[in-house]
């Protein structure tokens, strides 16, 4: 039994908009961090699922796929470095302290 495409997409239709829900409503830099990498997985699963259900037999879609993984990656520790660099200055990572690095 093959799961259909429909139910990849819900799923990267909920995570998507999952991180969206966490982007706009989080005060915290790491789960706005979260957020961002719950986004760009449920890109990546969509690059996967239309590979595989559109074009079977070809890798370009999975290739892009890695290729956004290891880009992630490399923002994720680049955004966790500036954090670090952020709390080190203030003692806080709330979004909403962020106002005090202009002084």
């Amino acid at each position: 039994m093959e799961v259909r495409m429909e139910y990849y997409l819900i799923l990267a239709a909920v995570m998507f908009f999952a991180g969206v829900y966490g982007f706009i409503t989080r005060r915290n830099l790491i789960a706005v961090l979260i957020s961002i990498e719950l986004i760009l997985n449920a890109v990546d699963v969509n690059f996967a699922v239309f590979n595989r259900y559109l074009f079977p037999g070809q890798l370009e879609g999975f290739f892009f796929t890695l290729f956004a993984i290891a880009i992630a990656a490399a923002e994720t520790a680049v955004a966790i470095a500036i954090i670090i660099n952020i709390y080190r200055n203030l003692r806080n990572i709330e979004v909403k302290n962020l106002d005090e690095l202009k002084d």
